[in-house]
């Protein structure tokens, strides 16, 4: 079977470097979809946590491995700073002498990006941290509730081995659970999209695209068209834009996981 050919691929949040990454997943993702443009929307190695503890086990290298090999054969990477890949913030704001943006290898590192679609419309992709009142006014309230969040991927890993031992195969997440069922956390995540989608309709663009706070969603927002790619700790999810401009939101469960082994 020919792996489906997209125009753009918009993935974030795999946070490599720990022990929630569902790097096995990315890589099935990736080898069973192409595109001409791979876009990696912030906190793809989490450097935060490396620097804590060091976690590298080889299927994260691979995801390496598979992304420098993408941008060698042709595929244009673009890699937007994130808030756990400090080090690319210092290398998103260097220009070289002739105006051009600085590059590992030939994948370009960027603050933020204006991609335009195959229908014509303006999409401001960016990580979307600068629009976390946590992130910008209190890091160590953002630190303290990302050693929270890690303690419920840890938890979720055994509810998942327990269900499994009972031959139970279900895609349900702890921590999604508890993301969207307390009130606060719901009303942050909908402050968090307002804010980026009047932001985008101040620069007059046609819609954004984000990650940062591991939600895939796609909603309109004041005339505003809000799409976050969610992530690859929970719910293993891609935005990728077809050869039309259409866009679409891809979970890549179990079942998606057999599908591509079984062609």
């Amino acid at each position: 079977m020919t792996p489906p050919v997209y125009r753009s691929i918009f993935i974030s949040d795999v946070h490599l470097g720990t022990r929630g990454c569902q790097a096995e997943k990315l890589l099935d993702f990736l080898r069973g979809h192409s595109c001409e443009q791979l876009f990696l929307v912030g906190d793809i190695i989490d450097l935060w946590r490396l620097k804590m503890r060091w976690y590298w086990p080889s299927s994260h290298n691979t995801v390496i491995q598979k992304i420098l090999r993408m941008a060698r054969n042709g595929v244009k990477v673009h890699y937007i700073r994130g808030n756990h890949d400090p080090i690319f913030e210092f290398l998103s704001e260097l220009t070289l002498a002739d105006g051009s943006i600085v590059a590992l290898g030939d994948i370009a590192i960027r603050e933020d990006y204006v991609h335009r679609t195959a229908d014509g419309r303006c999409f401001w992709v960016i990580h979307g941290d600068q629009f976390d009142a946590a992130m910008r006014y209190a890091r160590w309230l953002t630190h303290l509730g990302d050693h929270g969040y890690t303690a419920l991927l840890f938890l979720n890993r055994y509810l998942q081995k327990l269900l499994r031992l009972f031959g139970l195969r279900h895609e349900w997440s702890l921590s999604g659970y508890v993301k969207y069922h307390v009130k606060k956390a719901v009303q942050f995540i909908n402050d968090y999209e307002a804010l980026l989608a009047e932001e985008a309709s101040r620069r007059n663009y046609d819609g954004v695209i984000c990650g940062h706070i591991h939600h895939a969603e796609h909603k309109l927002i004041k005339n505003v068209q809000y799409y976050n790619d969610g992530d690859w700790v929970e719910s293993c999810t891609a935005l990728v834009e077809h050869h039309d401009g259409r866009m679409e939101i891809i979970r890549w469960t179990a079942a998606s996981h057999d599908a591509t082994r079984a062609a």
